[in-house]
């Protein structure tokens, strides 16, 4: 039965073929549509399925071919916005170098998630090759594979579009599959969804054949998945415990809407002051307990003694509600001084006492990686005189209103790091971004994680911005309130504090090493 299963998928493999490329192509723009803004999350369901097919029926070195050309249309498109760097010229960038910069950037990305889509699928056109009568195995295989490098992915400095964000925000239900696992939750449904539907749809050109029963029935199998999936996902949905009345917080937003090319001048550092200050004052006669604002609010070293910020700490002591500030703070015990990008709790006494400092710098923009090679060719984006050093993982944002779960910037894209701090007693999610200037379509996708984090962690998350877009989220990830891009704006918002640990919580991803045990020990009894 083996050796005639191969021979029939070996008389399918071929030297390159544009029908398949343009499957996987196809495939690519499904799945992307998928994303948010576009947000059609039901393609998600079964755009992976011509990818599974060619890959499937493909030498492994074609196979990771076609697996980099899925990467480069999927990371592609989703990732454009990265091009909005441009232009820098107001930087002093010369208008060629600026956009050499962005679409270096775009393209580096772009690789690097489509280097790990081209290592899936000639994993999977390698074991197809070795078990062609193993489909339900493969499609196992496939499924921890996928797992697996995202999760190594999202160890890395760069990380985006993941498959779970073609479910956010919209399908609440599989959104709370990550309660269980976190992400890895519905990246596996997918992917094994998809890998069962390339079982059961006859592949347009020849392939392992399967009997049409074994067809219908592997169909059955993936709409149950489906549907188990849904099924415990609104079981999560209704099962969640109230948090009590007295958990109840109010917070005050600030968004300044000060564009980085604006507030790097002198005199957009006075205009972002103005705002900010005024901001705060209203929003503390309207009952805030504390009030945000966004991601390098003020573009300044943290010195208590310059004219803005010590402007600032007189208004504080006046009014007497602590202010979140996102700064530049020095790194507290370093023998020289080093920066940290931060968000700083400050109090009527004229000291911070909250503090966050982030942990996932932007490369390129905050640092710039592989320095010697690279430090030559490409301008350091940030507004300091010398490189930002990361955070220590292991933070608690302690404030006079209860513990905080903290994320700056592109952060919202790594659960991990939100874990970390709502294991530790964290109560609420805020998030501070700048947002700048990149398109309203990238603040959509970004808001997408955002309730992600929510979700998983079973927090109220509020999300403060410079351009947009802020909002709330509840722990549902629903959104509350979604302000407008492009525009200054306060809001003053309530939510919960809970502290509710979820199984993601207490263990973290035991999806993807249980799925990859698995695969291993079924795959060595099926080779006996």
């Amino acid at each position: 039965m083996m050796k005639s299963a191969a021979l029939a998928l070996r008389s399918g493999i071929q030297l390159w073929s544009w029908e398949r490329a343009g499957l996987v192509v196809f495939s690519g723009l499904v799945v992307t549509l998928a994303l948010p803004p576009w947000s059609l999350w039901s393609l998600a369901w079964l755009g992976l399925v011509p990818l599974w097919w060619v890959v499937q029926a493909t030498q492994p070195g074609l196979a990771a071919v076609y697996g980099l050309l899925w990467g480069l249309v999927y990371y592609g498109i989703s990732l454009a916005w990265i091009t909005h760097l441009h232009p820098l010229m107001w930087m002093g960038v010369p208008w060629l170098s600026s956009v050499a910069i962005a679409i270096f950037a775009w393209i580096f990305i772009v690789f690097w998630g489509a280097a790990c889509i081209a290592v899936w699928g000639t994993a999977i056109a390698w074991a197809t090759r070795h078990w062609p009568d193993q489909r339900l195995w493969l499609v196992l295989a496939g499924t921890a594979l996928w797992c697996a490098l995202e999760a190594l992915r999202n160890q890395t400095p760069l990380d985006w579009s993941p498959l779970g964000l073609t479910q956010s925000p919209s399908n609440l239900w599989i959104l709370h599959l990550t309660r269980l696992s976190g992400p890895s939750a519905i990246t596996a449904i997918l992917v094994a969804t998809n890998g069962l539907l390339a079982i059961a749809i006859p592949c347009p050109f020849p392939s392992f054949p399967l009997p049409a029963l074994r067809r219908r029935r592997v169909g059955l199998i993936a709409l149950a998945l489906v549907m188990a999936g849904h099924l415990v996902g609104a079981s999560l949905f209704a099962t969640t415990a109230a948090a009590p009345a007295r958990a109840a917080l109010t917070l005050g937003l600030i968004q300044g809407d000060v564009p980085t090319r604006e507030k790097l001048t002198p005199q957009g550092v006075n205009q972002a002051l103005q705002r900010y200050t005024d901001g705060y004052r209203a929003l503390a006669e309207q009952g805030a307990t504390a009030v945000i604002t966004p991601e390098g609010a003020l573009p300044q070293l943290w010195n208590p003694n310059s004219p803005q910020i010590a402007a600032l700490l007189q208004t504080v002591s006046q009014v007497g509600v602590p202010l979140w500030l996102g700064t530049f703070a020095p790194e507290p015990g370093a023998e020289h001084t080093e920066y940290t990008q931060s968000l700083l709790e400050i109090r009527s006494d004229g000291q911070y006492h909250g503090r966050y400092d982030k942990v996932q710098l932007v490369p390129l923009g905050e640092y710039i990686p592989f320095e010697a090679v690279l430090g030559r060719l490409i301008k350091r984006l940030s507004p300091l005189g010398s490189y930002l050093v990361p955070g220590q993982p292991g933070q608690s944002f302690i404030t006079s209103v209860g513990q905080g779960i903290v994320g700056i910037c592109y952060e919202s894209a790594y659960s991990r790091l939100f874990r970390r701090q709502a294991k530790a007693g964290g109560e609420f999610i805020v998030t501070a971004s700048n947002n700048d200037p990149y398109p309203v379509w990238m603040m959509v996708q970004h808001h997408g994680f955002d309730v992600l984090r929510a979700v998983e962690s079973d927090r109220w998350a509020l999300r403060v911005t410079n351009t947009g877009l802020s909002g709330l989220v509840d722990n549902h990830g629903r959104t509350i309130w979604l302000g407008q891009p492009q525009t200054y704006l306060t809001h003053s918002a309530t939510l919960e504090r809970r502290q509710t640990l979820t199984p993601y919580l207490r263990w973290g991803d035991w999806l993807t090493p249980l799925l990859l045990g698995l695969t291993l020990v079924l795959g060595w009894r099926g080779a006996d």
